[in-house]
């Protein structure tokens, strides 16, 4: 085991009395380098060799003093000799090694003088041998004791995840694969990490491989067979002539090695893939980051982006530092000068039980653990400060991982959450090690996460924990789309959801929601999920949040509105989340995280009610409605074609076809949908509503078309679209206004507006756009404002991103300017109608320019920018005199607006005139 850093500064003392007082001017390297490594604990000859001789620049060989492989290189000179030129030397040696022998650390010294080059973090650190004692902390990687700060894509975790992959593939190959081979990995997965971090003693597994397993390979299995049952045997009950070198191994427990498995077969390029994961510094892997890339590589579609699945240690923190992180921080400054209090708190801390009902590999659970063990670690300060005494730290050291819950659907990352707890639990024990300098591990393991392999939407959660001894629930469910569902997924949601209308158009991320609000019921739990914004938007919100609120009393205590979840890593899909904590109490403290850029940073807004769309208003849902809630003109779908592409031309093929069939140019119209709106190009379509039977007749090759319009639709499964055969020369829709307004059923959120657009009946509308009959310049005004965009961004639902515009959630339900119960109104109107027409103006300034390239923001012109000023004013006077201060305020308004819409407040001058 590891010496503690009191018996290693004693160490360091007396090495430096006995070779400072030693005049010698001939002094011999090899002694000095011994006792040197006898300071740490560190049998020398046991992990490096002197005089490695080395094959150097220009052929000519050299021999390094000492060299320990992947770690250490030690240049020595007499003393007071120039160290700069033995850096250079040692330099110059690291040319004629091996990439896995390259040193992280380059040590030079006149015996009188250390320089310690760390090669990784480019940092120089120089002191004279009687300093030694004051510097030891710098040598800690000698003897397993390594601080580390880890990226959230470190090419350490990459690396390993990318040979533990390899290993993968060729046990599978030889077929060692399913139960065993995941738990054979997950056991070397341990075993790497402990032979780095002083669970062993440092590299006794690398040695146990190279000295005593065939470089052929073909007794490595046996061998590790016979290690696994070591770590699984408590020394009293070993053999007593058992290998010395496996009696070394300490008794692990924790059931990891319990399990007999049946024996692997390596073969020489299995054995040397293991040797160079052993080569890897695991010292510096996270658990919370390795997990889940360990999980992709077992997988060849997920390994092509591997690093793209683990959830990022920033994205973690954004969830568990509103949940209690930052309460629990709070709550520690205001007792931490009353002592008695101090150590009530830090008992209430070991209280704490957490759940991840879909915790994967465990990432949150082991981020969240160490956030709990750095909290403890400062509690403990504090009370040393007060003078209490610490004979033994494990002993004041009250937070372990069996804290921890989780429920995972998989076998496999079940284990390696399992483990990983195990791992971080190791690294945080180390850092008490060296603030209090005593050696700390948790050795034989008695505690384990409880990690749980079941379906987290079938069992009952109250069967994992008592809801009377949980306190958080926390995690990030699958994201699985609505229409991405397997049968079986949405079977599940539909139950839990009681078959209730709709609940076939939610996600699967939708029934942790519904558990989580059930188990909570009557308890003091506050549980966050990491979710796509799909749960606020749209169709879903009312459907989802009308259940937890009305039958389930929830109440949304903080809110990250819709930001980019991702790591960054290479392939790495992009996902548009919220975060969302929630509870069956309501509270004061209720706080919504707002994103200007959601790939930025949030700024806090303190909030009175966070409701399902995550504003602060009052709880209201928005359902599908059939009709506009106010007296404005009906909004329609486009016209779904169902023609199979035969009606449908660009403008190169009608030529070429009218060429054919002459008399057919009268029958074209232009096609209009999203994409030709907003980049203003031109399709067409035959347009066949009303033509006479002869005609049709007549035109042979139009006739053709039809006939495989016809074929196409009998062959069909939908019976609906079976009977279109019955009129096969018409699109199923057969909407053509004289003049409509049209909107991009889809369309892109980076752009401040979205592009819409009047046609006429020359235009025949498709079904990606949607379109309101007979709009006016004043509808269009009010529609192509911030009012309506920010209502918009808010209510309607996404693809991936992107606003996908609804009729009967989006403007059926949008609460125009109230023009019934004002004066002045015909004023308002004309000023927002004379906006609107210079939006209009000026685009037509500009006949080369798409709408694309007109409303893109970094190109749209300046004086279409200050016509949409404009216009955004007039409509925003037509609200109210005061201006809005944000899309909040804008939304706050409008929520209110259409509570008393829906409330019956307002009668239109139609509806008076009917009652009369």
């Amino acid at each position: 085991m590891a010496l503690s850093w009191n018996e290693i500064k004693e160490r360091a003392i007396r090495f430096s009395k006995e070779w400072v007082d030693a005049h010698n001017e001939e002094a011999d390297a090899k002694p000095f380098l011994v006792d040197f490594f006898n300071v740490f604990g560190i049998i020398q000859k046991k992990v490096a060799s002197f005089e490695h001789r080395v094959k150097k620049l220009g052929e000519f060989d050299g021999y390094i003093d000492l060299l320990w492989k992947g770690n250490l290189l030690i240049e020595m000179k007499s003393r007071g000799k120039n160290l700069d030129k033995a850096y250079t030397q040692a330099k110059d040696y690291l040319h004629g090694l091996a990439q896995l022998e390259l040193p992280k650390y380059i040590l030079v010294s006149d015996f009188q003088n250390f320089r310690l080059y760390d090669l990784e973090d480019d940092n120089i650190v120089e002191f004279p041998l009687s300093e030694l004692v004051n510097n030891v902390q710098h040598f800690g990687f000698i003897a397993g004791y390594q601080k580390r700060h880890f990226k959230e894509q470190d090419p350490v975790n990459i690396k390993a995840a990318e040979l533990m992959g390899r290993l993968h593939d060729k046990l599978k190959s030889v077929g060692y694969e399913g139960h065993p081979l995941e738990l054979y990995l997950v056991r070397l997965l341990f075993i790497l990490f402990a032979d780095d971090t002083t669970i062993f003693d440092k590299d006794i597994f690398i040695d146990f491989l190279e000295q005593k397993t065939n470089p052929d390979g073909s007794d490595l299995a046996a061998r590790l067979s016979e290690l696994f049952y070591i770590l699984n045997s408590p020394k009293e009950k070993r053999l007593k002539n058992i290998d010395e070198h496996l009696n070394r191994f300490p008794y692990i427990n924790g059931k990891l090695f319990e399990e007999n498995l049946p024996p692997a077969s390596f073969d020489s390029g299995m054995r040397q893939t293991l040797i160079e994961c052993c080569y890897l510094d695991w010292g510096k892997i996270s658990p919370a980051i390795f997990g889940s890339m360990f999980q992709s590589v077992m997988n060849p579609v997920e390994r092509r982006n591997l690093g793209a699945h683990y959830t990022s240690e920033k994205n973690i923190l954004k969830l568990i530092k509103p949940l209690f992180l930052d309460e629990l921080w709070n709550e520690f400054e205001q007792v931490k000068d009353n002592r008695s209090k101090l150590m009530e708190f830090h008992v209430k801390l070991s209280k704490l039980k957490f759940l991840d009902p879909a915790c994967g590999c465990g990432n949150f659970l082991i981020i969240t653990y160490r956030e709990l063990r750095l909290l403890e670690l400062e509690i403990l300060r504090t009370l040393i400060k007060y003078g209490q005494s610490v004979m033994d730290i494990s002993q004041i050291v009250m937070l372990d991982v069996d804290m921890m819950y989780g429920i995972e659907i998989e076998e496999f990352p079940a284990r390696i959450a399992e483990v990983a707890m195990w791992l971080i639990d190791h690294q945080l024990n180390m850092i008490v090690s060296q603030e209090f300098g005593q050696y700390f591990a948790r050795l034989p393991l008695k505690s384990s996460a409880n990690i749980i392999n079941a379906n987290a939407l079938q069992i009952d959660w109250e069967d994992v924990i008592s809801k009377d001894n949980l306190s958080y629930i926390l995690g990030n469910p699958p994201f699985i789309g609505s229409k991405m569902m397997k049968q079986e997924q949405r079977d599940a949601i539909v139950s839990l959801f009681d078959k209730s209308d709709g609940s076939g158009t939610l996600d699967f991320v939708t029934g942790w929601y519904l558990k989580a609000a059930k188990y909570i019921q009557n308890s003091k739990i506050k549980t966050a999920f990491v979710s796509t914004n799909s749960i606020v938007q749209g169709e879903q919100t009312s459907i989802l949040w009308g259940k937890l609120i009305n039958d389930y009393k929830i109440k949304i205590h903080f809110a990250h509105r819709t930001f980019k979840w991702s790591n960054e890593a290479k392939g790495n899909a992009a996902v548009y989340c919220v975060i969302i904590g929630f509870a069956n109490y309501d509270t004061n403290s209720k706080y919504i995280f707002e994103y200007e850029d959601i790939k930025g940073e949030p700024h806090l807004i303190k909030a009175n009610n966070i409701n399902p769309y995550l504003v602060d208003a009052k709880d209201i849902f928005i359902g599908k409605k059939s009709n506009p809630i106010c007296d404005v003109p009906k909004m329609i779908a486009g016209n779904v074609a169902y023609d199979y592409g035969y009606f449908v031309f660009e403008e190169k093929d009608m030529i070429e076809f009218i060429k054919k069939e002459p008399e057919s140019e009268l029958f074209f119209k232009k096609l209009i949908g999203g994409k030709e709106l907003i980049n203003n190009e031109i399709r067409y379509c035959l347009w066949l509503k009303d033509i006479e039977p002869s005609k049709l007749k007549s035109m042979k090759t139009v006739k053709e078309l039809v006939n495989k319009v016809k074929n196409a639709r009998l062959l069909a499964v939908d019976k609906g679209t079976q009977k279109l055969a019955d009129r096969p020369h018409q699109f199923r829709d057969l909407n053509n206004p004289k003049m409509f307004i049209a909107i991009p059923k889809t369309s892109s959120e980076n752009r401040k507006y979205i592009p819409i657009s009047f046609f006429n009946e020359d235009f025949i509308p498709s079904d990606s756009i949607r379109v309101v009959e007979n709009g006016s310049i004043y509808h269009f005004g009010v529609l192509t404002s911030l009012m309506h965009i920010t209502w918009v961004k808010y209510t309607c639902g996404r693809l991936e991103s992107r606003f996908r515009y609804s009729k009967d959630i989006v403007y059926n339900n949008f609460p125009w300017p109230n023009f019934f119960s004002a004066s002045g109104n015909e004023k308002q109107i004309q000023s927002i109608e004379a906006a609107a027409q210079k939006v209009l103006a000026t685009r037509a300034e500009f006949p080369n320019s798409s709408l694309a390239d007109l409303y893109d923001p970094l190109t749209m012109p300046p004086k279409l920018v200050k016509a949409h000023n404009e216009l955004d004013k007039a409509v925003d006077l037509a609200y109210r005199p005061q201006p809005f201060t944000s899309d909040a305020a804008r939304m706050e308004f409008l929520f209110e607006l259409y509570e008393k819409y829906t409330a019956g407040l307002f009668v239109s001058e139609k509806e008076k005139k009917r009652k009369k």
